[in-house]
Parts: structure tokens; sequence; C-alpha cells
């Protein structure tokens, strides 16, 4: 399922226009990005939760010329542990 099917979904779930349920997808996913942003975790409980993780720097290997080491740098990453109603449900 991609964004606009989840947009149609909502739509006729909730019975409102799909422009509209559009907008509440976008807004849920600006909010997420902005606190993630912020350091801080989202957690919707049941469903699982949203939290940003740093990856350490490490040394790498160029997969063009394998005998070439490359350092790779320090990051921040998304992250989604999955909730215990969602676990259950998925069994």
């Amino acid at each position: 399922m991609n964004k606009a099917e989840l947009a149609q979904s909502l739509a006729e779930k909730l019975n409102v226009p799909k422009r509209q349920a559009e907008d509440m997808i976008n807004a849920f996913v600006d909010e997420v990005t902005a606190n993630l942003k912020k350091g801080e975790e989202v957690v919707l409980t049941g469903f699982g939760a949203f939290s940003a993780k740093k990856r350490a720097a490490r040394q790498g290997v160029n997969p063009q010329n394998p005998t070439q080491k490359i350092q790779i740098p320090a990051v921040t990453v998304p992250k989604f542990k999955a909730g215990k109603a969602l676990k259950d449900a998925l069994k």
C-alpha cells in the first residue's frame, strides 16, 4: 500500500474527502519527523515507537577496490520498534 492508497482507505473509513485524509497523513509524517529531529521519541501505544538512533563512525571497504579502506562518518538514522498489539496482530 502506498501513500495514495492509504489516503483513499482513510477517507472511506472516516467518511472525509480524500484531500483531507492526505493532509492528515502529511501532518502525521511532519510531526514525527520534527520530533525525531529534536531527539524525541514518538510512541503510539500498542502500535510502536519511532526514535532516532546514532550510528557510530566506522571503517569500511571501497566496493570498487576492496583493498582500499574508507572512513564512514557517524550518522543519525530513524528506528521503529513495533508494539505488542501490532506484533500480536501479525501472529
